[in-house]
């Protein structure tokens, strides 16, 4: 019993020098920035839908749960997809991966292959080489004036953009976006498609074929390295508050 105590108090001690970590307390205290910010990607979802002044196809890749994004996005037709591996039985039209989806999709197993859609919602997997292959099959779905709008692109330290969503020891804790920042941000040094990242909810990306969002990036960073990102975060994401990228599209 004293070697249980004795082990408890010493692995007490350790928490207690964890939490009072000084890269701990930072990278918690941009965690709660983060989350204090508005508006969410669905408010900013529902303002493009609305944008379009018609009857508008709503795809959402990566659901989860659906009560926390796609039961709140105002479309006439709306669809989403996910394999249901965290969630078990949720309703979703389509259990299956993202790229199982546009397969059978390409092929008119599903729907149709002349289906466009005027917003495109990728929050699925959250890994770089994932997210580039969702966006490309998106891009070939995705109505000439439509959006792809991406979650988790603006992750606020080194912690929250890890590769390992299980690793509940960093100072991120169970807060993760994943390395699709680096997926977006290829696409910003693109001269094809213009896109630009809402400075809101862990950065939501939106790319465009043909509304002017802003200069494609013109950062080096060969090897993505995420001190890159964070030194010339503004220019890499094309970085800005929601009130800008509304005037954007007011004028289009």
């Amino acid at each position: 019993m004293r070697h249980k105590i004795k082990l408890f108090k010493k692995r007490y001690k350790a928490g207690l020098e964890f939490l009072s970590d000084p890269t701990h307390i930072a990278v918690n205290k941009l965690s709660s920035i983060e989350i204090g910010k508005k508006p969410h990607r669905y408010n900013i979802i529902n303002f493009l839908i609305k944008s379009f002044n018609r009857e508008t196809h709503y795809l959402e890749i990566g659901v989860r749960n659906p009560e926390v994004n796609f039961d709140k996005i105002d479309s006439e037709h709306k669809y989403s997809v996910d394999p249901c591996i965290e969630l078990k039985g949720m309703p979703i039209d389509f259990i299956m991966t993202s790229d199982d989806f546009f397969k059978k999709l390409r092929d008119s197993e599903i729907l149709s292959n002349e289906m466009k859609f005027d917003v495109i919602f990728i929050d699925g997997l959250h890994l770089a080489e994932q997210v580039e292959r969702d966006i490309k099959n998106s891009l070939e779905f995705l109505k000439d004036d439509g959006y792809i709008v991406m979650h988790d692109c603006n992750p606020p330290s080194e912690y929250h953009a890890s590769e390992n969503y299980a690793y509940r020891l960093s100072p991120s804790k169970d807060y993760w976006n994943g390395t699709t920042w680096k997926a977006f941000v290829k696409f910003r040094q693109s001269n094809d498609y213009y896109s630009c990242c809402i400075d809101t909810d862990w950065g939501v990306g939106i790319i465009s074929k043909k509304i002017n969002l802003g200069k494609p990036s013109s950062i080096e960073n060969p090897f993505y390295e995420f001190k890159t990102l964070d030194k010339y975060r503004t220019e890499c994401l094309n970085l800005m508050p929601f009130d800008d990228f509304k005037e954007l599209i007011s004028t289009k």
